[in-house]
């Protein structure tokens, strides 16, 4: 996949966010080792985030958020974008 289209995905709840980083990290061409290891946490916890499975105090902000009428969104930039 090209990386020079930005992608933004809107975040309603924890599976969202999950879609949201493992489409980032795909269309970045890593691995989940390879994020983890970027991000400097365990591989297992990014799987279960990727799979919507996150803590309590994410869902918790989310839906305070959605509450506010918020609209919470994760843009991926065009190009390389890669931050350390």
């Amino acid at each position: 996949m090209s990386t020079d289209v930005a992608r933004t995905w809107i975040v309603r709840s924890p599976e969202d966010l999950g879609r949201a980083i493992a489409g980032a990290r795909t269309q970045r061409g890593l691995t989940q080792e390879g994020l983890a290891t970027e991000a400097d946490i365990e591989r297992t916890y990014l799987a279960r985030l990727e799979a919507g499975a996150s803590p309590l105090v994410l869902e918790r902000a989310l839906r305070a958020l959605r509450r506010l009428g918020a609209t919470v969104t994760v843009t991926l930039p065009a190009g390389d974008g890669s931050q350390k």
